[in-house]
């Protein structure tokens, strides 16, 4: 049982006695030292199996560890989340403490709490409404009632997302109408079952006597409520195992905090106390770059904060980019994606981490461009968000109405016209405090309005009517195969998580750490965010940052604070160097500055281009081209062709945009065809010959029945 296990593993898979506290870095194996430690426990006869109560914050973590536990030969030990075990326990003694059936569980708390709005004769839209929910939810599992919803507020310096005492009238409204239907939320399964535990002291025996010995894994997430009922369950008894790393607490929004992770041993001074700091996921590299990150923390969890030591053999360094704009950030990041995936990386073991959802859109753009499959996790695709498509169809319907529609007709440029359609639906000039759905909601809008100003600086005159097109032709490009994609997702939701190559994007003031992070609290649970990013990458790692929003914008953005000392060439990293400090050694070579190259002009009429799309024709739209015409439709046909033979949609092969530039320039030789924007080392490859060749004269059933002849 014991063999296979580092020393530190071994030392908790043993200490089955007594309070357990496991400091637990990110990739040192706690899943594994904790099943075997409660395998071993049972093996020994030490722990019965039906006495062991195991308890995590997912259900895939839950079933994660129950299939390791049987695999071990202790499937009788229950893992469970908070809240089923709390449900299991609520529904078997509710009718003998209280009486009848439990009340109805009610899933959607959304409904009730829009009702208690109206009640109150608030006015809420759909985001405020969850994002009034959610102030709901961190209320109860922090245990704040209703009447002291502001203080508590005001207290602790939360971004409340309405009037606090607007919210508190709306929670007391909601608590009122549960009560009123008998239905009961998730927040009152742990509260009812801190109550029944509390005040009957013959069922809290009847748990207590049930379940013996306790493990409770992401100890640093736990809220007040969870604790108070992990007290309730234990009594007077320290049988007790928690796991925890206080540097991932990056939940605190939710009412998580790592107190109870940090003041373990204050509670139990007699606790063993293990720390495990053999890292096994990520290299030498990697794990020196997180060292390095958490080095400069500052804070109670700072303090405690585990120095990995990787077990890995030496890889390649961490890559820091800085580029131009975030279209040549995202551009650059895919063609990196697509090399790695063409050096045998599984596009699955590849993620794209950012610090909020409304940064995917220009990376699904980039990924689509470049035949790469992605899968987003944790949101909706940019173009298949409710907002976004709410804003779609007024947008249509504005361009349709044109001047007569009473919202343009004070409004100059197409920029305005959007900010105008687009202010009925929640846009304002300023951002609204704090995160959460309204924010999620006003920066998908707020990247619409920037996408109508590039829009217009591109194409000078351009209606409303235009952009609508364009914005159907960008949504319509990015139905790509999600099947073993590239992974996009937010730092939060890559949490648990890890994959080969992970690239850190958008790493600039604001955005890194959120511009809406004040406190000196928020401001290192950020860069907690990023410690979490760092530590999911196993070999290949990539920060990157973009110093303006558009090609040809201001430069006036900075690298995040957190890299610097970190990033080669800062002067805080050379002199760390010198003063020979421990980890690999990393020379002091400047930052690359690849992605940030000269303006593109017209190659007519000499304009700066800044659309994506005209770059690489390289002439404004507008101007005249001089595309051989059926050259371009031979390549569309072919294109068709290859693209139902590989099974992929057609501008995986080649854009509309790539194949109107090689139809521009017929290009008549390998490396006039490399040249051309959108095609690439990978694609040359695999379709060059067959391009040319069509440029040549080829028809297309000349080009495909030699493909054919040579497979």
């Amino acid at each position: 049982m014991l063999d296979g296990l580092d020393p530190e593993q071994r030392e908790v898979a043993t200490a089955l006695h007594g309070p357990v506290c496991v400091l637990a870095g990110a990739g040192t194996g706690k899943t594994r030292a904790i099943t075997h430690r409660i395998a071993y426990g049972v093996r020994a006869g030490i722990l019965q199996p039906t006495s062991v109560l195991a308890v995590t914050f997912t259900n895939r973590a839950a079933g994660e560890m129950r299939g390791r536990l049987r695999q071990l030969g202790a499937g009788g030990v229950q893992a469970r989340t908070f809240h089923s075990a709390a449900l299991r326990q609520l529904q078997y003694f509710w009718p003998k403490a209280v009486g009848g059936d439990l009340p109805r569980l009610l899933e959607r708390k959304v409904q009730l709490v829009a009702e208690a709005a109206a009640r109150c004769r608030i006015r809420l839209d759909r985001n405020e409404l969850r994002d009034v929910t959610s102030e709901i939810e961190w209320s109860k599992v922090t245990q704040t009632v209703p009447a002291d919803y502001p203080a508590v507020v005001a207290k602790t310096q939360r971004d409340a997302p309405r009037d606090p005492a607007e919210i508190s009238q709306i929670y007391a409204t909601y608590e009122e109408l549960k009560r009123d239907r008998s239905v009961i939320d998730f927040e009152d399964v742990l509260l009812l079952t801190v109550a029944i535990l509390q005040d009957r002291h013959d069922i809290a025996d009847h748990v207590r006597r049930q379940y013996q010995h306790f493990v409770v894994d992401e100890y640093q997430d736990v809220s007040p409520l969870q604790q108070r009922l992990l007290d309730l369950w234990l009594g007077d008894r320290d049988t007790l195992c928690v796991v925890g790393d206080a540097s991932q607490t990056i939940y605190s929004f939710t009412g998580a905090t790592p107190d109870h992770l940090l003041n373990f041993r204050t509670r139990h001074p007699h606790a063993t106390v293990v720390k495990l700091v053999r890292d096994y996921r990520s290299t030498p590299q990697v794990v020196h770059l997180a060292n390095g990150l958490l080095g400069q923390a500052r804070g109670r969890a700072a303090e405690h904060r585990l120095e990995l030591v990787s077990q890995r053999e030496p890889g390649p360094e961490p890559d820091y980019t800085e580029y131009a704009d975030e279209p040549s950030e995202a551009e650059g990041t895919a063609r990196r994606i697509r090399d790695l995936i063409a050096a045998g990386v599984p596009a699955g073991e590849i993620a794209v981490l950012y610090r909020v959802n409304s940064q995917s859109e220009v990376y699904e753009q980039a990924l689509a461009d470049a035949g790469v499959p992605y899968q987003l996790r944790g949101a909706e695709r940019f173009f298949e968000r409710a907002e976004v498509r709410e804003a779609g169809v007024a947008l249509r319907g504005a361009a349709r109405a044109g001047g007569n529609d009473s919202l343009l007709d004070d409004a100059e440029g197409l920029p305005a016209e959007v900010r105008a359609v687009l202010s009925t639906k929640g846009w304002t000039s300023e951002p609204p405090a704090g995160s959460g759905a309204v924010r999620d909601r006003w920066e998908s809008l707020a990247a619409l309005v920037r996408l109508a100003e590039d829009f217009e600086r591109a194409r000078p005159g351009a209606t409303l009517s235009d952009l609508v097109a364009e914005l159907d032709e960008r949504a319509a490009a990015q139905h790509a195969p999600t099947v073993q994609g590239v992974t996009l997702a937010s730092l939060h939701s890559a949490k648990g998580l890890e994959w080969e190559a992970v690239f850190l994007v958008g790493l600039t003031e604001g955005m890194m750490p959120i511009t809406y992070a004040k406190t000196d609290e928020q401001i290192e649970e950020e860069r907690r965010l990023l410690y979490v990013g760092v530590t999911r990458a196993r070999l290949h790692l990539s920060l990157s940052w973009s110093l303006a929003r558009s090609p040809g914008g201001r430069a006036g953005r900075r690298p995040s604070r957190f890299l610097n000392g970190l990033r080669p060439g800062s002067v805080s990293f050379a002199a760390r160097g010198a003063a020979g400090g421990g980890g690999i050694e990393r020379g002091p070579e400047p930052v690359a500055k690849r992605g940030r190259r000269g303006p593109a002009r017209c190659r007519v009429c000499g304009r700066t281009l800044t659309d994506a799309g005209e770059m690489k024709l390289m002439r404004c739209e507008d101007c005249p081209s001089d595309m051989d015409e059926a050259l371009y439709e031979r390549l569309r046909d072919w294109r068709a062709v290859r693209a139902k033979e590989i099974g992929q949609p057609a501008y995986c092969v080649f854009t509309d945009k790539t194949l109107m530039a090689i139809a521009e320039a017929v290009p008549g030789s390998a490396g006039e065809l490399a040249v051309i924007s959108g095609v690439g080392a990978r694609k040359l490859g695999r379709f060059g010959t067959a391009v040319l060749a069509i440029c040549a004269g080829e028809t297309v059933e000349e080009v495909l029945g030699e493909a054919a002849d040579e497979v």
